[in-house]
């Protein structure tokens, strides 16, 4: 069985500074998101533990620190990757036609997009719905609750607590601006390059 591993930053700690600090990306990478990864890879060893003894009583509480371990450590890798001190602006391209042809226009997107962001209590996320064939932002509580059954996400953006409190206090919505002047649209625009590769 695989250990799953804190992937490192693909920027330096204080590269989003002024916009996030320095101090919340070392706590927010190194603490939080190396607990999820921690409990993710707690959770398997249970899990293949009682798979040979045969002894189920810790697995349904494995079962659902899987689930949220699991969708915490991914959806944090994804935010790391999708913010960059040389971001900001908006997308272009196959992305920024079907943001258009989805919402009406990123204007619509974005506003949108920011309501899911304050009425989250996790994560705010862009996704692709396969069914649907279409883009939808997505609210989800803790890091696996309100999620889309089959949706892939293209953008992640994290508003628990420990995002933005140090810097921001209360003032979720400063957090989320902030979050625009470096998110990162190339990895964005690939990620939904190869989920409609795959279902159109």
């Amino acid at each position: 069985m695989s250990q799953h591993e804190l992937p490192s930053l693909p920027y330096d700690y204080d590269a989003l500074e002024p916009h996030i600090s320095e101090q919340v990306v070392t706590w927010h990478h190194d603490t939080h998101h190396q607990s999820y990864v921690d409990g993710l890879n707690s959770a398997e060893e249970t899990l293949a533990g009682n798979r040979e003894t045969g002894d189920h009583a810790s697995t349904a509480g494995a079962l659902g620190d899987v689930t949220h371990n699991g969708c915490g450590h991914y959806l944090h890798t994804m935010f790391w990757e999708h913010m960059s001190p040389d971001g900001g602006g908006e997308p272009s391209g196959a992305l920024a036609d079907r943001i258009a042809a989805d919402f009406g226009s990123y204007e619509n997107w974005r506003a949108e997009f920011e309501v899911a962001a304050g009425a989250a209590s996790g994560w705010a996320l862009l996704v692709y719905d396969p069914v649907a064939k279409q883009l939808r932002n997505v609210a989800v509580d803790n890091h696996d609750e309100g999620a889309l059954w089959g949706s892939h996400p293209i953008l992640a953006l994290d508003v628990w607590e420990h995002s933005y409190y140090y810097d921001y206090g209360p003032d979720r919505g400063s957090f989320v601006d902030a979050f625009f002047e470096v998110v990162d649209w190339d990895p964005i625009a690939a990620n939904y390059d190869d989920v409609v590769s795959l279902f159109e």
